[in-house]
Order: structure tokens, then C-alpha cells, then sequence
């Protein structure tokens, strides 16, 4: 059991204790918190939606009555997706959002994603000052004739899709006459309607759907790994699909299977379209350090420049905005197109995936062929309560200080052309150890050293 305070945001497991899970009290506190900050003197507007959850509906409550206790009027999209409440942020004009999804980690985990007036996760500042807030409980509720009110709106898939259709470089007329064949992996969550709706309006009519009951009972590990997508990969090719895709519960992730079972490689999702936006239009990109150097090798061939951020969704981008990157995310299937909005949107993804595959003479396999054959061994522990983890950093750093370092993000060590990227997790109380090679078993072999690395010193 679990609860992570961070600047972002809000995440843990549902039960037990006030202040070591996320409580009914834990989630009625940082929703005061960030409701007082960004209601401020005047009448404000809050946009929400959630996953398919089991605590969906629970958080859902807890959150609309903290809000409207507040004096603040709450659109509630209901069942949706993290790309979508924060394009409705911005077309409503609010003055922030609130998306009730644990994104990737398992069912009895749930958040509170935070997002400002543009629809993008509040700055390091805004949230030092929610956690500040919570921590001292120092909340001014309204009374009865102020009280915030309630409506629904069920508008956003429409027009999240329809913005998608409108996207200069999306192109649902070549798709379409691709006549694909698609198998989809909603892992019974929101996926389920979003995703075969966007399909049909490329002109997609060929869809089968997996776990797509919106149960948020997952089926599998709800994080979009390999290993995790067996039955993904198995139904491609029992269907004779041209692909897979697969995206995670709130649909800010995406993953292709191949038409033969064998990943595209979710590092690749992000190159792959990188390659097609950067095709039309020059310019930088940028990812999180922790993503593969394919999509440097991929920028520096188009002619764009090619930045690394600190990981975490915030910080690419704000070293996009900081670059003017044509196109960046995060190399677990996260893509974020600047000019659409900023945020990874695996809808949007999905659509410029499938333009640039329509646009390929052959099939998903050999569009990978076109792209190197790197491999991130991608490996984490556990951490135990006060473990200094800084100290561990700091000894790894000096055994390897004949390497290049960077400790920007945790740290990373440079090995001639491979890496090693060790970090704490934002999400989960974990060290994360990603190592890239140009063979799977060097890349593992690196991350194997470092994990018995972290064992020796802490």
C-alpha cells in the first residue's frame, strides 16, 4: 500500500490509513488544496473525467463535493481520457482540470492528475504550493448560497476526434483506403470507446476489441509492455490483422503489434511518427533521457536538432516549449504534437501513425525495418522506507566518473554508444534502471551491473 505526493499531483492505493493511502480524506484534502489555489478570490471553473476505474466512481464523488464546496463549477466529462480533459480545459476556458486516473498502475491504485488553465500538468511551483496547502489544511469553504454546481458533458469524445480529423498532417481518406485490418487492446478501460470510435472515423471498419468492458478490472498488467501483450499479439495474428494497438487505461500511451505478433517496439511509437511529422516539417524533437537515441539519429537526419529532457511529462514539455520542438513525448508510447496541444495523446498518435503507415507501400513490419534496432533493457526496484537513495546515486556516480555523467534526472552514465539512466519514480516508490544497447543482451548486462550496483551501496 501506497501514497506518492508529488508536484503533479496526487497517487496511491485505495484503503487503509489517512496519509499512507489514498483515503476518501487524502482525496478530499489535495482536491481542497488545489481547488483554493486556483479559485483564488473570484468564481472558477473545474473540467474533470476519469478511467474506467473500480474507485472511479468513489473518486469522482469525493472530488465534485470538495469542489463545488469551494464554490466551484465542475464540468464533468465522465468516462474519458487524460488527452481529453485537457483539450477541454482549454475549449471550455476553466481554470484548471482534474483527471481521476493512476494511468498505467494496476486496479487498486487511483490519482489525481492536475492540470492548469491551458490543459497542461500544473508548474513545480503550483504544486509545491497544493502539497503546502494540504499539509496545513487551511481550506475556506462557501457557504450555502455560493455553493459551486454540476454539469455533464458527454460532447468531448466528438470533438476530440473531430479535432484529430482536422489535423493538417492526419489524413483519414489514405487510411482509409488502406481497407486495414485492426486489432485493439483497451484494457477494459476508457480505450474501449475511445479508440474504436477514432478508428472508425479514419475509416477503419475492421476493428476487433479486447478486454473491452469498461470494468477497470484490467485483464492484464495495464502498463503497455511486451510482456504484458501476449494476447494482443496472439489475436493479430490469429485474426490476420495488419496491426495491433495497444494504449493504457486513461489513453495517454500507445503501442503497435506488428502484423506478424512481434512488437513495433514502444519506444518506436514515438519515432515512427517523429519520422513522419519531421518528413513535412522541419524542426527539433525532444524525449525524456530515459528514451531511446533513435529518435536523435532519426532529428539529426531530417536536419532538426534533438534535445534530452528530465523525465516526467511536464519537463518534455517544457523543453519543448523552451525549443520549439515539431514534435516530442516520451519513449513509453507517449506522444505530444505541440500544435494540437501539449500533452501525450495516444488518439492523436494513433491517427499519425496510421497516416504514415497508410503512406508505406508494404506492411507495420517493414515500416520498423526502417528504423534502427536499438534495446532498453527497462528493469526497476523496490524501495524500502528511508533508504537514502541520493547517497547510492552519489558512490555509483564516483566509481563511474571516468564515464559521462549526467545528473540532471538521477543519473546517467554514458558506456562509448550505450547508456544507463537511473532514477527514483514519480508514480510508484521505485528506482528505475533503463540501459540501451545495440544488443539485447549488452543492453541487460548493463542494467544487471547497475542493479547489483544499487544492491552494494545501500
Amino acid at each position: 500500500m501506497a501514497l506518492i505526493k508529488s508536484i503533479s499531483g496526487i497517487r496511491g492505493t485505495i484503503g487503509g490509513r489517512p496519509g499512507e493511502n489514498l483515503t476518501p480524506l487524502d482525496i478530499v484534502k489535495f482536491t481542497a488544496a488545489f481547488g483554493t489555489i486556483i479559485s483564488g478570490q473570484k468564481p472558477a471553473k473545474v473540467v474533470i473525467g476519469r478511467d474506467g476505474r473500480i474507485s472511479g466512481g468513489m473518486v469522482r464523488d469525493l472530488v465534485v463535493s470538495t469542489l463545488t464546496g469551494l464554490g466551484i463549477d465542475v464540468i464533468d466529462l465522465g468516462l474519458s481520457t487524460t488527452p481529453t480533459v485537457e483539450i477541454a480545459v482549454k475549449m471550455e476556458k476553466a481554470d484548471g482540470g482534474i483527471i481521476l486516473t493512476a494511468s498505467h498502475n494496476p486496479k487498486e491504485w487511483n490519482a489525481l492528475k492536475l492540470l492548469n488553465k491551458d490543459g497542461e500538468f500544473i508548474s513545480a511551483e503550483t504544486g509545491a504550493k497544493v502539497l503546502e496547502l494540504a499539509a496545513a489544511d487551511d481550506y475556506n469553504f462557501s457557504a450555502v448560497e455560493k455553493l459551486g454546481t454540476v454539469s455533464q458533458n458527454e460532447e468531448y469524445l466528438q470533438k476530440h476526434i473531430d479535432a484529430i480529423l482536422a489535423y493538417p498532417l492526419v489524413n483519414a481518406e489514405l487510411v482509409a483506403k488502406k481497407n486495414l485490418k485492426v486489432v485493439v487492446d483497451a484494457v477494459n478501460s476508457t480505450g474501449a470507446i475511445y479508440v474504436p470510435a477514432l478508428l472508425k472515423a479514419l475509416g477503419v471498419e475492421n476493428v476487433i476489441l479486447l478486454n473491452g468492458e469498461v470494468t477497470g478490472r484490467f485483464a492484464h498488467n495495464p502498463e503497455p509492455l511486451p510482456e504484458h501483450l501476449s494476447q494482443l499479439s496472439n489475436e493479430v495474428v490469429k485474426q490476420k490483422a495488419d496491426l495491433g494497438i495497444a494504449v493504457d487505461p486513461d489513453v495517454d500511451r500507445l503501442a503497435f503489434v506488428c502484423e506478424d505478433g512481434s512488437m513495433f517496439g514502444e519506444e518506436y511509437t514515438l519515432v515512427a511518427v517523429a519520422d513522419y511529422i519531421l518528413t513535412h516539417r522541419k524542426g527539433n524533437t525532444v524525449s525524456n533521457m530515459s528514451s531511446t537515441k533513435a529518435l536523435k539519429e532519426i532529428t539529426l537526419k531530417h536536419g532538426g536538432e534533438y534535445f534530452p529532457s528530465a523525465v516526467g511529462e511536464v519537463n518534455v514539455v517544457n523543453k519543448m516549449k523552451e525549443q520549439e520542438a515539431v514534435i516530442g513525448g516520451e519513449g513509453n508510447g507517449g506522444i505530444i504534437v505541440p500544435d494540437f496541444h501539449y500533452g501525450r495523446d495516444a488518439l492523436i498518435g494513433i491517427a499519425l501513425f496510421l497516416t504514415h503507415l497508410a503512406g508505406h507501400k508494404n506492411g507495420l513490419r517493414s515500416l520498423r525495418s526502417h528504423y534502427p534496432d536499438y534495446f532498453i533493457s527497462k528493469n526497476k526496484i523496490e524501495l524500502e522506507k528511508g533508504i537514502d537513495v541520493q547517497s547510492i546515486f552519489e558512490k555509483i556516480r564516483k566509481k563511474y566518473q571516468r564515464n559521462p555523467v549526467n545528473t540532471d534526472d538521477g543519473l546517467k552514465i554514458e558506456f562509448d554508444n550505450d547508456w544507463v539512466h537511473l532514477r527514483t519514480s514519480n508514480t510508484e516508490p521505485i528506482i528505475r534502471i533503463y540501459a540501451e544497447s545495440d544488443f539485447e543482451s549488452k543492453a541487460n548486462n548493463i542494467a544487471t551491473r547497475l542493479m547489483q550496483d544499487i544492491k552494494e551501496f545501500a
